[in-house]
């Protein structure tokens, strides 16, 4: 008879990879992917170094699984946001404000998330969220062009990937809170991040608004 785990070892053994993604996660939130070594987690997670790969066979696979569980998470509010209906233009205002707001809120781990240098697995993992993220803006879009409050001459993927990788470089470019050690508790912190949502937010709604109809289009060079 083949053996069946009871449902007490199966609640500890999650328990077990919970703690090991908890700690992990902690630890990238406080010093990056190289502050989380498999022994550090280990030590943090109250186990042995040996236990954690039973649960994860190499290091790059415990990084990307951390990476996948946190910005899942930011997908999901996304694409929470993308169908919750009304015009095109608030919706990704809102949705890129939201991002940019969500990841101020722990600069250390969104910079690991989105541009720190990193094994293969991470990036791919990275990259693949990304990809998310662009369709759910592409998504946006896509229903702006639909009620003519967006551009129709350029594609909307290609509006996505540019608005993502803009409100991405503007978490992690030199003019981002990200380059300057404060407080994230301070009111002044949280009116910085505020404004820099929202002039994020901004220009991306501007990059793909419609043209008023007295603006007269210049005309593309044949290529």
């Amino acid at each position: 008879m083949a053996y069946r785990q009871t449902p007490a070892v199966e609640a500890r053994l999650q328990d077990n990879r919970s703690r090991i993604l908890a700690a992990a996660r902690a630890l990238v939130s406080e010093g990056g992917w190289g502050e989380a070594q498999v022994a550090n987690v280990a030590a943090a997670a109250g186990m042995a170094t040996g236990t954690v790969y039973r649960y994860f066979p190499s290091k790059a696979e415990l990084f990307a699984e951390v990476l996948s569980a946190v910005s899942q998470r930011e997908v999901d509010v996304l694409a929470e946001i993308a169908r919750s209906g009304g015009p095109a233009t608030p919706r990704l205002h809102t949705a890129v404000a939201t991002f940019v707001r969500r990841a101020m809120r722990n600069p250390r781990l969104a910079y690991a998330l989105i541009a720190e240098p990193c094994d293969r697995e991470i990036d791919e993992a990275r990259l693949t969220y990304r990809a998310a993220i662009s369709e759910v803006i592409r998504s946006i879009i896509e229903s702006g062009r639909e009620a003519n409050e967006m551009r129709t001459d350029v594609r909307p993927d290609v509006a996505a990937t540019v608005i993502v990788g803009g409100f991405m470089e503007g978490l992690v470019g030199p003019l981002s809170p990200l380059g300057r050690q404060q407080r994230r508790t301070t009111e002044a912190y949280r009116r910085e991040v505020a404004q820099l949502a929202d002039q994020i937010a901004l220009m991306a709604c501007a990059s793909v608004a419609a043209p008023p109809s007295n603006v007269r289009r210049i005309p593309r060079r044949p290529t």
